[in-house]
């Protein structure tokens, strides 16, 4: 009897006689064949594992990110009763003997294999026929950006995973749990945003002439950490805006010291502006960074300006003097020509042109002002416009700080609270 129940009892199947199994050399497998062919389409579950998150690239307007990519699916073809485990772990060099989904991303730049120091990928078989397949990829995924808001920004990234080949009659991806469905590695940070814990997941599916094909998709929320701006562009800015103001200080005039202030916070201004506009991509709109530098360079340059005005005004008392002075040599010449004219048409009647009381009758000589009156009347003029001046420079120095003072709390208002609430809101 015992001899009969050791030949009925199953003897468990060696390792060698199972993955020949799976290779098709005893059962018929035939890994180009999807499992139920012809029959419902196959569900592959998927989850994503993000290892790194970063290289965040604005002119390019996309992100690298290191995954470890899950799929799972059920063929029945494998599903065992001979081996006593419940899963098997196998060689990745078996996943060319089964069938795969054709799973690519959508929205793909570049991406590579990992394979230091063997492949890193995973394959294991359960024996309900589930397959379990993990790869770690480092991928390159278009992300294109909306920069208004820059650097106050909060962008929404993509990944799209897509079937080649296989339309939805044949292959279905559909997401694991909704908690399980994307994961993060604990303590991930990027150096300026914050990847937010929301991550919106949804389903793509893409339409074309060869047919409908199964695409499920995952948003990230990475919110702009701004600290590098401030740092880098904003307060240096200000500064230089604050700095162009010095030259309402200085004597009007020390013209190469306020003109010099002037042109080098220009030019500086200028430089600031175009480094802001360098690790930016040539967009059409305008982005939150050019108004802030665009205001900032009209002030310094209305600073230089306002000394222009002042130098001038200061000059103008010169002009009038000479303008003066030349309607009093017009005058002058105007009053010979008549006296020359008198006398002409009194030639031979002096006696009778000689009046009676020793008065002269004839039209009043031009006198001319002594050099006591120019001097007073001169610098009459001269203290009037310099008083001229020196008013456009106090008032300078109120209404330039007070301007742009209304401008920070416009400019702070509107992207930090205004526009991020509306950011916050879209769902």
């Amino acid at each position: 009897q015992g001899l009969s129940a050791s030949r009925s009892s199953p003897q468990p199947m060696s390792p060698s006689d199972f993955l020949d199994k799976l290779m098709g050399r005893t059962s018929g497998y035939d890994a180009r064949i999807r499992p139920n062919f012809k029959g419902p389409p196959v569900n592959v579950t998927c989850n994503i594992f993000i290892n790194s998150f970063g290289s965040v690239t604005e002119t390019t307007m996309d992100y690298r990110v290191n995954v470890f990519l899950r799929q799972q699916w059920n063929d029945p073809r494998l599903a065992y009763r001979e081996y006593p485990d419940d899963s098997l772990d196998l060689d990745p060099s078996m996943l060319d003997s089964i069938w795969k989904p054709d799973l690519f991303f959508a929205n793909e730049k570049g991406a590579n294999f990992h394979e230091v120091t063997t492949d890193n990928k995973l394959l294991r078989i359960f024996k309900n026929g589930n397959v379990l397949y993990s790869i770690r990829l480092t991928l390159i995924l278009s992300c294109p950006m909306d920069l208004k808001n820059f650097p106050m920004d909060i962008q929404t990234c993509t990944m799209q995973l897509e079937s080649f080949g296989y339309t939805m009659n044949d292959l279905i991806f559909e997401w694991l749990e909704e908690q399980e469905a994307v994961q993060v590695a604990e303590g991930l940070t990027l150096p300026q945003f914050i990847l937010r814990d929301e991550k919106d997941l949804g389903y793509c599916t893409k339409y074309y002439n060869t047919g409908k094909f199964t695409c499920i998709e995952v948003k990230f929320h990475l919110e702009r950490q701004m600290g590098y701006y401030l740092i880098q562009m904003y307060i240096p800015s200000l500064l230089i805006v604050i700095l162009s103001w010095v030259s309402f200080w200085i004597n009007m005039d020390a013209a190469p010291a306020r003109v010099g202030l002037g042109i080098t916070t220009v030019l500086t201004m200028t430089t600031q502006s175009a480094g802001s506009r360098a690790s930016l991509p040539k967009v059409s709109y305008v982005k939150a960074i050019d108004i802030w530098m665009a205001v900032c360079l009209l002030f310094v340059f209305a600073a230089l300006l306002e000394y222009a005005a002042v130098n001038f005004v200061s000059r103008q008392h010169k002009e009038f003097m000479r303008l003066r002075r030349r309607q009093r040599r017009q005058r002058m010449e105007e009053e010979l020509v008549r006296e020359s004219r008198f006398y002409l048409r009194g030639y031979g009647l002096g006696h009778c042109l000689q009046p009676k009381d020793g008065g002269g009758e004839g039209p009043g000589i031009y006198s001319p002002p002594t050099a006591s009156m120019l001097l007073r009347e001169g610098e009459g003029l001269h203290r009037r416009y310099i008083d001229r001046a020196k008013r456009i420079d106090t008032i300078s120095r109120a209404v330039f700080p007070f301007t742009f003072l209304v401008f920070n709390i416009f400019y702070w208002v509107v992207y930090k609270v205004l526009r991020s609430e509306d950011i916050h809101s879209v769902p």
